[in-house]
């Protein structure tokens, strides 16, 4: 039987400690060469500005291949609909069986910031006391309840382009509003970009020393990037994946293509820094940042959560797609 999980369905089970476990592990795992990862092909229909990317992974721990199918459509934007919709179809790798199909949205959201969660755990100066937001709708939300269980922020600083949205955001959190992004920068200890932006939002003469960055926002598109070349440059790079990135990271491939620098520059993945093949923090003056295009191992590994409490609790809908 294969089973059916509804966005309710999901909201009623996730919790973020749970999905950044699951994240933390599925990466480990990734850099053990215990899981597969392809880079995600992308697919637009002429005289569209829409993109599909099929978002695949396989892991021998989960026991379960997967593939997510991420429809990013900008035009929604005027239909009142969200930008981006995904589904995440499961099966059993020691068999094939289709085990389930989950609706993506709120999978994503949670197994995203839960990966900034791991990456600032990592990468960020223990005594990083300022949490700095550039976007503030749902996922900026949902980091500010993963980040703050990492470490113990005293201070979130919030824009937006919205001045409504920042103020809503500010009076369900306890965060201050900023005037500019570099407002925000110069106050961060750790700062989290979180808008779908096409130009850069950031710029790298901003960062100070000792500054995290979880570059997290932009759309899987070549073309888009929230920070700046300069920004790029003057980080120490860590990428959830680097097949991804030289493939679909905008803030990636925008410099690299103009020579700012090499492929070496974007070349350690967050697994190799969690199982110590490569280092994490080396300097408190050192400025990190994490590529974050979202990949589908973390979509696995959820998934592997979600089915696993589902099954537990009596939750989600079987059917036969044989009968």
């Amino acid at each position: 039987m294969t089973l059916i999980l509804t966005r309710s369905d999901v909201l009623a089970m996730i919790t973020l400690p749970e999905v950044f476990a699951a994240v933390r592990g599925a990466h480990a795992e990734l850099a053990r060469g215990a899981a597969v990862l392809p880079a995600p092909p992308a697919m637009r229909l002429p005289g569209s500005d829409a993109a599909f990317l099929v978002m695949a992974a396989a892991s021998r721990g989960a026991g379960m291949a997967a593939v997510k199918l991420l429809a990013d459509v900008p035009a929604n934007r005027d239909r009142g609909l969200p930008v981006q919709r995904s589904a995440i179809l499961t099966v059993n790798t020691e068999d094939g069986a289709c085990a389930a199909l989950i609706d993506g949205g709120a999978v994503t959201r949670f197994r995203t910031a839960a990966a900034s969660a791991v990456a600032t755990a990592a990468l960020a100066r223990p005594e990083s006391r300022v949490l700095g937001l550039i976007g503030a709708g749902a996922l900026a939300r949902t980091h500010v309840e993963a980040l703050t269980a990492v470490l113990p922020f005293e201070r979130i600083v919030v824009w937006s382009r919205t001045d409504a949205t920042a103020r809503a955001f500010a009076a369900a959190t306890g965060a201050e509003t900023a005037r500019t992004p570099a407002d925000v920068v110069a106050a961060a200890d750790v700062l989290c970009t979180l808008t779908p932006s096409k130009d850069p939002v950031v710029l790298g003469e901003w960062f100070r020393p000792g500054l995290h960055v979880n570059a997290v926002g932009a759309p899987p598109r070549p073309d888009h990037r929230e920070i700046d070349s300069e920004g790029m440059r003057r980080a120490r790079v860590v990428v959830d994946s680097r097949l991804s990135a030289l493939h679909e990271s905008g803030d990636v491939l925008i410099p690299l293509r103009a020579g700012v620098f090499g492929a070496e520059h974007v070349a350690d993945e967050l697994g190799e820094v969690l199982i110590g093949a490569k280092p994490g923090r080396t300097d408190p003056a050192q400025i990190t940042l994490f590529n974050s295009l979202g990949v589908g191992l973390q979509d696995l590994a959820t998934a592997r959560l979600l089915v696993d409490l589902a099954r537990r609790r009596g939750i989600g809908t079987d059917i036969d797609l044989a009968a």
